[in-house]
């Protein structure tokens, strides 16, 4: 079944949006259980792959709720969980009769558990610590049971804490081995002994600890009931999601391309939040010290002292990372090496040129080839017309035509998709014509969206670049491209992972009359889109024709690293015939593979994956100061010794096209922010690469006649 892609997409946000399955009346004097009642609702009748409400939801719900909100299991004790367990199998049955009794057991336990939690971290903290002592703490907390009593409880708070006064002792007893070194930040008071430092260090954890809790005292009993809500969506997949009214405000500006705050999509973790993407243009991407993979532990405003977000739930983290424009946040962060830095940040906007595609050529000796760089797939939903990804990247193709290039490099790394249109569109500009993407809805047939634009813009060689971050969107095209065998994909063994849809549904648009205000709306996943051989990315992404290993190689970062992901299927393939535009399609493969296999700085890189999972996966940490010190010095030599990386020269020239070499006259910044993209490929042993197989193709390509104009 074909249809129109334009025509489609709007009868769905249409009906969905309407919620059209509705048939039932919503009437509830406690506005949570209207909300439980309305939710359960449209994830039944509109998810695609709803779950059933059985004993096993509710097991899920009972571990993964207590999970959210004790991470460390440092507030309830074991006949807490005890008596909560009288639910454990109930809570299925609550939610079909919208009742919240759980919840409301669980969450008068914890106020009490806090307030216990207060004493019990004043009088840990009254007493010095004796870091000479060899002893060490866990940070592997879901395998750790909870405490017996108070006095376990007491012991496990002495070494979180004692764990989280090591650093501020060390940087304090570094002050006093360097007396040379200036002290400028008045919040980091030098100390002169180690008692001094001990002490110094208990009372700044003391202040952070205070500081948190009275951040807590503020949440209301709403805001820890989204939280159980959210862990009910949650079990469906990890791409459903309650906004609560605030918060879909806050989605309702991402979606419109502007974020304010420091540019980075952050994901719970128990030792921390930790930064899944990087927003192109945001202050975590220009300032470069922070990557995907770090994990964010305190969060200061602008050199006061800092709170452990260490346990806090993420959407409170992120209240404190967030801030007005020209403001400043302090993070400290845990870096992919296991090491520890203070990456001071000033909030802003996001450019959203950054947001942009953007190319330039490549020169090697007498060859030229282009390289495109595509951030994520946008679109202005309310006005096609206007700038979007897939005429953006025509006008480009066009542009790297006019300047002679012979191969083309689309380098999708780091994109986490957008809009299907725009993939659909700008697949087209490479191929004939035919089928690109499948889509299938619940209880319904497959619909593809096909290229009907008999019109190559480029027949030349092409090569697609990806990596574990590449999802969504482009993972369609480079699928797409991968099945007719147009282009070669080179990247990470596999893509994210992401082969599902979302739509979001306001929660409002269900009643007929409501008396409690703004309801929020829920982000609902509706599809699943398939490549056109009939395979889903979902889970398994896209797998690289040329697998060429980066340091995230044995790091779990895809949707499989996610909670409750759906699973991996397929059906029957759409009708499409692979390109036959060159030869020696795998010989050109298999050279590539023989290259890395000979590269140092492809076996460098290798062994610098293998030191960052093996750091990683290293959950005991030693509380003697000794030995602290000894692997924080060897973490660093070996932080140097992969410094080299970044010192590679691939010998290749990069430069602006002939439009933007005039706009640098009058912007001097955009003219630096070229300069660096272009410093940064000249490193790129990836891009490198790309160029040798283009290389590889161009002789091995049928050039049929000449290249078709650009495609309105």
């Amino acid at each position: 079944m074909k249809r129109n892609l334009a025509y489609v997409l709007l009868l769905m946000l249409v009906a969905v949006a309407s919620c059209s399955f509705t048939n039932k009346t919503f009437e509830n004097d406690d506005k949570d259980k209207l909300l439980l009642d309305l939710i359960t609702y449209v994830l039944e009748k509109g998810h695609y792959e709803p779950k059933v409400l059985n004993d096993e939801f509710s097991v899920n719900v009972f571990e993964d709720f207590i999970d959210v909100i004790d991470p460390t299991k440092r507030y309830f004790v074991a006949s807490d969980i005890a008596e909560f367990e009288k639910y454990k199998y109930q809570i299925d049955d609550e939610i079909k009769n919208t009742d919240i009794t759980f919840f409301n057991v669980v969450y008068e336990r914890l106020m009490q558990r806090m307030g216990d939690a207060k004493e019990i971290y004043k009088e840990v903290l009254a007493t010095p610590f004796d870091y000479s002592e060899n002893e060490s703490i866990s940070i592997k907390y879901d395998e750790e049971p909870f405490a017996d009593n108070r006095d376990e409880l007491k012991e496990r708070w002495r070494k979180q804490l004692k764990y989280a006064t090591l650093g501020t002792y060390d940087s304090k007893i570094v002050h006093m081995d360097n007396k040379d070194v200036e002290v400028t930040d008045e919040h980091d008071h030098a100390a002169h002994t180690p008692k001094e430092a001990e002490s110094e260090s208990r009372k700044s954890t003391e202040t952070t600890l205070d500081e948190f809790f009275d951040f807590v005292n503020d949440l209301e009993r709403k805001d820890w009931f989204v939280q159980y809500i959210n862990t009910i969506v949650d079990e469906f997949d990890p791409h459903t999601f309650y906004f609560a009214p605030e918060e879909k405000e806050k989605f309702d500006t991402s979606m419109s391309g502007k974020f304010e705050g420091i540019g980075a999509r952050l994901q719970k973790k128990s030792e921390g939040a930790k930064i899944v993407e990087i927003i192109s243009g945001g202050p975590v991407w220009r300032d470069q010290r922070l990557e995907v993979g770090d994990e964010i532990i305190k969060v200061g405003q602008n050199g006061q002292e800092p709170i452990n977000i260490v346990g806090m739930r993420l959407d409170d983290a992120i209240k404190l990372i967030k801030g007005a424009q020209g403001t400043i946040v302090d993070l400290t962060v845990r870096k992919v090496d296991g090491s520890l830095d203070v990456v001071s940040l000033t909030r802003d906007v996001v450019e959203l040129e950054e947001s942009y595609a953007k190319s330039a050529t490549i020169i090697r000796g007498q060859e030229k080839f282009g390289i495109i760089n595509l951030p994520k797939f946008y679109v202005d939903f309310n006005d096609y017309s206007e700038r979007n990804a897939a005429t953006d990247v025509a006008k480009e193709v066009e542009r790297l035509k006019e300047e002679g290039v012979e191969g083309l490099i689309l380098d999708l790394r780091d994109n986490g998709g957008g809009s299907l249109k725009t993939v659909v569109e700008m697949a087209g500009l490479f191929i004939k014509d035919g089928p690109i993407v499948q889509v299938q809805s619940k209880d319904k047939g497959k619909d593809v969206y096909d290229d009907k634009d008999e019109r190559i813009q480029w027949d030349g060689p092409l090569v697609i670049l990806v990596n574990e971050l590449s999802a969504s969107a482009s993972e369609i095209l480079a699928a797409a491209m991968q099945d007719y065998k147009r282009a070669i994909v080179i990247g990470s063994k596999q893509t994210f992972g992401k082969g599902t849809v979302q739509n979001v549904i306001p929660l409002n648009n269900m009643l007929r009359s409501n008396e409690h205000g703004d309801l929020g709306a829920i982000k609902i996943t509706t599809q699943k889109f398939y490549r056109i051989n009939g395979g889903s990315t979902q889970l398994e992404g896209v797998k690289s024709d040329i697998v060429v290993p980066d340091r995230y190689s044995y790091i779990d970062l895809g949707e499989r690293d996610q909670s409750n992901p759906l699973g991996w299927d397929k059906i029957s393939p759409a009708d499409y015939k692979p390109w036959d535009g060159y030869i020696n399609y795998e010989k050109t493969i298999a050279n590539s593979e023989k290259r890395m296999q000979t590269s140092q700085q492809i076996k460098l890189i290798e062994e610098n994956a293998k030191w960052l999972k093996a750091e990683q996966d290293e959950t005991e940490i030693s509380l003697n100061f000794e030995t602290y010190k000894e692997e924080k010095e060897k973490d660093k030599e070996q932080s140097e010794y992969f410094k080299r990386l970044t010192d590679y020269d691939s010998k290749l020239t990069f430069k602006s096209l002939g439009y933007e070499e005039q706009l640098f006259t009058k912007d001097s910044v955009l003219r630096e922010k070229r300069n660096r993209w272009h410093k940064n490929l000249a490193k790129d042993v990836y891009v490198e690469e790309a160029v040798n197989v283009l290389e590889d193709l161009k002789i091995n390509n049928i050039k049929q006649g000449k290249l078709a104009s650009v495609k309105n």
